[in-house]
């Protein structure tokens, strides 16, 4: 039984429901694709999912399309399931299911042409630059 959100002290904190709460120094359970879909976002945002100092973990079903407002940290996207192109500054590279991208900090960048299924884990880490 899920039983909601559950935070964790000490610059950590788990944002995806869990079955269990945990201890701060934990490992969460994992976060299946399936589950990420049934996480609560707004059209065009990512949901957070595990935050713990200087590295946060989002999901994003139907990202933004075009440009995005460059970001203070760099980034790794891991692109979960459809296909889509992914702009970064004037190059333009066709992605699908399996495929990880970079973004620097500071670095336009964005997706275009997406599937209807497109979704990606992002992944934001170090300090801002």
């Amino acid at each position: 039984m899920v039983t909601g959100y559950q935070p964790h002290a000490a610059g950590r904190r788990l944002i995806v429901p869990v079955v269990c709460p945990s201890e701060v120094d934990s490992t969460p359970l994992p976060v299946s694709l399936a589950t990420a879909l049934g996480f609560p976002f707004a059209p065009g945002r990512s949901a957070e999912v595990f935050i713990d100092g200087d590295l946060e973990l989002r999901f994003a079903a139907q990202p933004t399309k075009g440009p995005q407002v460059p970001h203070l940290r760099d980034e790794l996207y891991f692109v979960a399931s459809g296909t889509g192109r992914y702009r970064v500054q004037d190059q333009v590279t066709t992605v699908a299911s399996g495929d990880v991208l970079f973004a620097a900090a500071h670095v336009p960048h964005g997706f275009e042409d997406i599937s209807e299924d497109f979704t990606v884990w992002v992944l934001f880490y170090g300090p801002e630059k």
